[in-house]
């Protein structure tokens, strides 16, 4: 299929906006850091959050108007609030918390599949309160809901180099609930352990519990290298057949304007009887701060689901996104986002007829508005 017309304009404008911003910025001295945003608080407690909206346009046109395989701008061809979040949070000291409180499709996504109801826990993206022992060498405990280690994206808009996350991303955990504990072991190097539940439940879908491992080395500035690896049951009312998954994140910041990972991932299910499913996927992806206002972010995917266990299709799929960002002030930001998806099978949605095309092109323009530290 060709790329229409409407795509290969957006690309070019990208690309021709690109180009011109870092001219002009080759030219101009190099900007001050931009400060960060204000940061709210009451006494010991801070204050922060987001809202976060965006327009997608699908050019398939799907008849469920929604965007395949896509997380957080699933709608398609209309307007639509991704998230709002608002967080209040006290450093351990030696004893402190986060909570978050949200709205918004992007917590019905993250929330879809967790034994205790979507509607349970969806306005808590976070809440786990923390321990750091004075004396103890930077241990710290928490125990609640937190984020994932694994993965190189994080789930704030604001946090992330480009709108849409990819697919390593939406098919990974995003969530746990349990105990973790972080030790640092030196200045350069931190060792990690966590119990929990299991992938994004809050409530336990059988009595087993999921052990993760991690380490970060943060030789320098310039480099940093992050393993995580979770085992245990996932299954539905077994603790047979585990859940083996192991996630490693390259991160490499050569100057104060080009930026670099490469996520690699791992998995293999186990099943019941004899046999299991496992999947490999890879990302790249790169950003470029063409002007103190604009940048510039490009990420290549690879997912093989050899067996189909993760998107339920044996295929192989591919992921190409161009993001553009402008930056009005401190705390607002736009994106205007490219991406085609295809695999090598029929599988996304074409007008009424869904799961019967091999790809997927669509342009997002989002728009962040966000207060407090980045965080």
């Amino acid at each position: 299929m060709k790329t229409p017309t409407f795509f290969r304009v957006a690309i070019t404008a990208l690309t021709l906006a690109a180009s011109v911003a870092a001219q002009d910025n080759s030219q101009a001295p190099a900007p001050a850091p931009a400060p960060a945003a204000p940061v709210w608080s009451a006494g010991p407690i801070t204050f922060s959050g987001l809202i976060d909206g965006y327009y997608s346009f699908n050019a398939n046109h799907p008849a469920s108007r929604n965007n395949d395989l896509r997380n957080f701008e699933v709608k398609a061809n209309q307007f639509s609030l991704n998230m709002t979040k608002f967080t209040l949070e006290h450093d351990a000291d030696p004893v402190g918390f986060k909570l978050d409180l949200g709205f918004g499709k992007a917590w019905d996504l993250f929330h879809a599949t967790d034994p205790a109801g979507v509607n349970t826990v969806k306005y808590i993206p976070q809440a786990y309160v923390s321990f750091k022992p004075k004396n103890a060498g930077g241990l710290q405990i928490d125990f609640g809901k937190f984020y994932t280690s694994a993965g190189a994206e994080l789930t704030e808009n604001n946090l992330t180099w480009n709108y849409g996350r990819g697919l390593l991303y939406t098919n990974g955990p995003y969530y746990h609930f349990g105990a973790r504990i972080n030790k640092p072991i030196n200045d350069k190097f931190a060792v990690g352990l966590q119990i929990v539940n299991g992938w994004n439940n809050v409530e336990d879908n059988n009595s087993g519990k999921t052990f993760g491992f991690t380490t970060a080395w943060t030789p320098n500035k310039k480099f940093s290298w992050y393993n995580n690896y979770y085992t245990g049951p996932e299954k539905n009312d077994t603790n047979k057949g585990k859940r083996n998954f192991f996630d490693t994140v390259v991160n490499l910041n050569p100057t104060d304007k080009a930026s670099f990972f490469v996520n690699f991932d791992y998995g293999n299910e186990s099943k019941v009887g004899n046999g299991s499913a496992n999947w490999v996927a890879i990302a790249l992806s790169s950003r470029f701060q063409t002007t103190d206002k604009t940048a510039l972010a490009i990420r290549y995917e690879n997912y093989n689901d050899k067996k189909g266990f993760i998107t339920g299709q044996t295929q192989m799929l591919n992921s190409f996104t161009v993001t553009g960002e402008y930056k009005w002030i401190e705390g607002l930001l736009a994106r205007l986002e490219y991406r085609r998806d295809w695999s090598d099978k029929p599988f996304y949605g074409r007008g009424n007829q869904p799961g019967s095309w091999k790809n997927q092109d669509t342009i997002s323009l989002g728009v962040v508005a966000f207060f407090g530290p980045k965080r």
